[in-house]
């Protein structure tokens, strides 16, 4: 069993996108559940995907979000202490954005297998405490 993370973009896709990016995360869902590995992300991603549904004021899409990352499949992480500290050590490289140090660092913190992503920068990355960072066009499961 993995652990595999999913960035933020990667439940937009899920819930937002009819097309092929939708469609990916699906099929890398199905295989993960077939694997019966485990998916990860942390609080923040809850927060960010909640700012366009409530800025637009659409409650229903806000609670399929809070359901979606509230799911038995998914354990959704707090940023703690030893999460900080991975944070600082990833910020000391200032192409990674606050958002993306968060979200790294908490996956390292919790020791994750892959850290998925549609962001192609950090695919390039070497984090201590995660084995594979991949964009979601590249990931092979």
């Amino acid at each position: 069993m993995s652990r595999i993370f999913f960035d933020t973009n990667l439940f937009i896709y899920l819930m937002e996108d009819d097309g092929v990016l939708g469609q990916r995360v699906v099929s890398l869902l199905e295989r993960i559940s077939e694997r019966r590995d485990e998916v990860i992300t942390s609080t923040l991603t809850l927060a960010e995907v909640l700012v366009r549904p409530l800025s637009e004021g659409d409650m229903v899409l806000a609670e399929k979000y809070k359901q979606l990352l509230n799911s038995p499949g998914v354990s959704m992480l707090a940023f703690d202490q030893s999460s900080a500290w991975a944070y600082a050590q990833l910020r000391k490289d200032k192409s990674i954005k606050a958002p993306d140090a968060i979200q790294l660092a908490t996956a390292a913190s919790a020791r994750c297998d892959l850290f998925l992503t549609n962001d192609e920068r950090l695919s390039r990355k070497i984090v201590p405490g995660i084995q594979f960072i991949s964009s979601l066009e590249r990931a092979m499961l």
